[in-house]
């Protein structure tokens, strides 16, 4: 008696088949999710989903929920934000400041989805989470300004940080800078901040034009 093979089922798939579908549908709904809402931060995941040419049922595969995928997104920012942190290694603590703020600037502009999320209200909390590298190294750079007496002296370092974040949350918000512009007006916006005067920063930067050049 001959035997003859059964089609093959779906779920005789091999696993590393199935496993590298999944991932390439999980970078591809991450994807689509940055392209959405960098222009609209308040999208459905049905716009996302479009966007990503999967099913609605294929996203809630990968995230349960928006508040989920919101998450993701932000922690994908956050990531990129946190190892510019790393990378800034000015000894003076006011080139170090400046420098920090216009390369968070320039990326909040190329992730634009995971700044607009970031910086909304609702998710300030898990931006803060996230965040906390970044925050930390904002901190030490305000310990460091003021021992080195180059930052205003009347607040404590702890609240000098936040007055920075605060500031620079505002401005990243601020999608009417350009490409020219931004850079001088984010380091100037930070550097008012700490306490230097209008012509100390036009000197700073001066004397460190590689601050705000284009990368």
């Amino acid at each position: 008696m001959s035997t003859q093979e059964s089609p093959a089922r779906p779920d005789s798939v091999p696993t590393r088949e199935r496993r590298s579908d999944a991932t390439t549908n999980h970078k591809a709904l991450l994807h689509a999710a940055q392209a959405v809402l960098a222009e609209n931060p308040q999208a459905s995941l049905d716009t996302i989903a479009q966007a990503a040419s999967l099913s609605r049922r294929a996203l809630y595969g990968h995230f349960p929920d928006r508040e989920t995928l919101l998450k993701e997104v932000i922690a994908l920012g956050a990531e990129r934000f946190n190892a510019i942190a790393d990378v800034i290694e000015d000894t003076d603590p006011r080139v170090a400041l400046a420098r920090l703020a216009v390369r968070l600037w320039r990326e909040a502009s190329a992730v634009r989805a995971a700044a607009n999320i970031a910086l909304s209200e609702a998710h300030v909390a898990e931006t803060v989470r996230s965040l906390a590298p970044l925050r930390r190294r904002v901190r030490e750079l305000s310990i460091a300004g003021i021992a080195a007496g180059v930052f205003r002296r009347d607040v404590s370092p702890e609240v000098l940080a936040i007055l920075i974040e605060e500031t620079a949350r505002a401005t990243l918000r601020q999608t009417r800078l350009d490409a020219e512009s931004g850079p001088s007006a984010i380091a100037r916006v930070v550097l008012s901040i700490v306490g230097l005067s209008w012509t100390e920063q036009a000197e700073l930067i001066e004397s460190n034009p590689d601050i705000v050049a284009q990368a």
